[in-house]
């Protein structure tokens, strides 16, 4: 079935409220948009690892979250590969906000690229590659 984009991204907006893993996170959409999303989340003292910053799980799920909603506007889409660069640590009370760009698009698959920032600066780098239903 194929969608306007004002009505996929409508509907990805309702679908997230039910998406209960990212939700318990407290990890908010933001914008969603063909081949492109924006969510965020504080990082709370529950999210950090035993040596005291925040888990590189968390930093994941965050960046995981914002290509599965942009993946997803072209269309049902299923994760096939992601790599991670952490390049800077995050401790609680920061708020942590993740970008997916659609990078190369095909029938079949496509490439997004995801970068996690506190504020300004870049803390986490991911490359990802989904199956196009």
């Amino acid at each position: 079935m194929h969608y306007r984009e004002t009505d996929r991204s409508k509907m990805l907006r309702e679908r997230y409220k039910e998406d209960r893993f990212p939700c318990k996170l407290g990890i908010e959409l933001e914008d969603v948009r063909a081949g492109y999303a924006r969510v965020s989340m504080f990082v709370t003292p529950d999210m950090h690892n035993f040596n005291g910053v925040t888990h590189g799980g968390a930093i994941f799920t965050l960046a995981d979250t914002a290509f599965g909603l942009a993946s997803n506007t072209r269309g049902t889409a299923l994760a096939m590969h992601i790599s991670i660069n952490y390049v800077k640590g995050t401790v609680s009370g920061d708020q942590l906000t993740a970008i997916a760009e659609e990078e190369h698009l095909t029938r079949s698959t496509g490439i997004y690229r995801m970068t996690v920032y506190r504020g300004e600066e870049k803390v986490a780098f991911l490359r990802g590659t989904v199956f196009r239903k």
